[in-house]
Formats: structure tokens, C-alpha cells, sequence
């Protein structure tokens, strides 16, 4: 593998918020194949290569004894063709890996799991399948629910998370998103996240009217607010 050749957008070289309970430091890839209005990594996808992947493997050798995870976010990482031995290098080091992944490609996802280079995986079920491809600007809705369907299946950690901006989704909204993890048998929290403006999101969206109003939410799911 050629190092070189992987887009590295940047490194966060610690965390405590981004893997559940494990110290860790963040690969952000450079890239994505969505364009959701209210993502706040505008300049991770849209960006280049900005650093040399020998320097990320040199930092988490240096760092093994400090930190005992990675995660692997973006952009999207799995639209990168070298995901496979970036997640094979860094599990030589000796770490733990979260991905943090929009669940487009599920041939990918499969790989990585098969290979069992994955530790907990975080998929952002963006929309309802009839806001789906408004939103995300990919008509990747059946491609998501796969991903949901393969990390139901290993035996990992993993997450289902939603960020609401009350502009693009409502209440009614949220419950078919419920009614589908249902469907599917899902047994996890799922997270609901308030967006928070933090500037340079891909579009410029007004300020939310109001915050989602929670008391209407169903909880016959398991449910965590975040940032409400």
C-alpha cells in the first residue's frame, strides 16, 4: 500500500467525546458522497490531502500507550478505495477503531467487518426515505439500511444517530425514522442530536425556529438527546 496515496484531511490527536469511554485520536478523511445542507465539516468535504499518512502511523505508534482507540470519521471514509489497509495498518499498531459512516456502501462496510477491523461503528440515518434524497443529494436510502442490517449482525458496538435541524425535519419525521428502526429490530439507543451552527456548513441554513419538541417523541425505543 502506498501511504502516500490516502487523503488525509487532518488529525485530531485526542478525544474523549467522539469513542464511548476509550481515549482516542480522529482521522478525518478528505471527501464525501453526500452533500447534507447542515454539515459542519464543509471544509473536510470539499478538501484535499493535507497530510501525510506516514506521520498519522508515526504519531499513533508514539501515542499507543496514551490512547487505546481511533476513529476514522469525515467526509465519508468508506468511498476510499484504501479504507481497507488504513484500518489493517492502524490494528497492527495495536488499536481499537470506530468508523463514523453515512452507511452508503455497505459492500465496503462488509469488507471491514469481515476482516474484523472494526470495533464500533456509528451510522448517521440522515432522513426518512421520502426526505431521504432531498437531504443528502444520494439516493443511497436501501444502501443505509443495509449498513444498519450488517452491524445488527456482527458482534461490535454501534450506534444510530440523527441530527435535526427543524427547517429540513419535524417530529413526524423522527417517528417514521422510529417506526423503521422497529421494523428492523434495532435494540440499540438511538441518538438524536439538535444541530448546532458552528459556522461553514455546506449551505447556509436560518436559525431554527424552535428546537425539536421532544415530549412528542415516542420512547418505546431507547432513546438519548443530545445537545437539546
Amino acid at each position: 500500500m502506498q501511504v502516500r496515496s490516502i487523503k488525509v484531511y487532518d488529525l485530531t490527536s485526542f478525544t474523549l467525546l467522539d469513542y464511548p469511554d476509550t481515549p482516542a485520536a480522529i482521522i478525518w478523511l478528505a471527501g464525501c458522497n453526500m452533500r447534507c445542507p447542515y454539515c459542519h465539516n464543509r471544509d473536510v468535504v470539499f478538501g484535499q490531502n493535507e497530510m501525510d499518512f506516514k506521520k498519522v502511523l508515526a504519531f499513533l505508534h508514539k501515542r499507543k500507550n496514551l490512547l487505546e482507540g481511533v476513529v476514522i470519521s469525515g467526509g465519508e471514509p468508506t468511498i476510499h478505495k484504501d479504507i481497507v489497509p488504513i484500518c489493517k495498518k492502524i490494528k497492527e499498531i495495536g488499536y481499537k477503531i470506530k468508523l463514523d459512516t453515512n452507511g452508503s456502501k455497505p459492500e465496503v462496510l462488509k469488507r471491514l467487518l469481515q476482516y474484523n477491523l472494526l470495533d464500533y461503528v456509528a451510522i448517521d440515518f440522515k432522513a426518512p426515505q421520502s426526505k431521504y434524497k432531498n437531504i443528502t443529494k444520494l439516493d443511497a436510502y436501501r444502501q443505509m439500511i443495509k449498513s444498519i442490517n450488517l452491524v445488527q449482525q456482527a458482534s461490535i458496538e454501534y450506534e444510530i444517530r440523527t441530527t435535526v435541524h427543524t427547517d429540513l425535519l419535524d417530529k413526524d419525521d423522527i417517528g417514521e425514522i422510529i417506526d423503521t428502526l422497529k421494523s428492523i429490530n434495532f435494540d440499540r439507543t438511538y441518538y438524536i442530536q439538535n444541530f448546532i451552527d458552528r459556522g461553514k456548513t455546506i449551505e447556509r441554513l436560518p436559525d431554527q425556529k424552535q428546537k425539536l419538541n421532544t415530549s412528542f417523541i415516542q420512547k418505546d425505543l431507547r432513546i438519548s438527546f443530545r445537545n437539546f
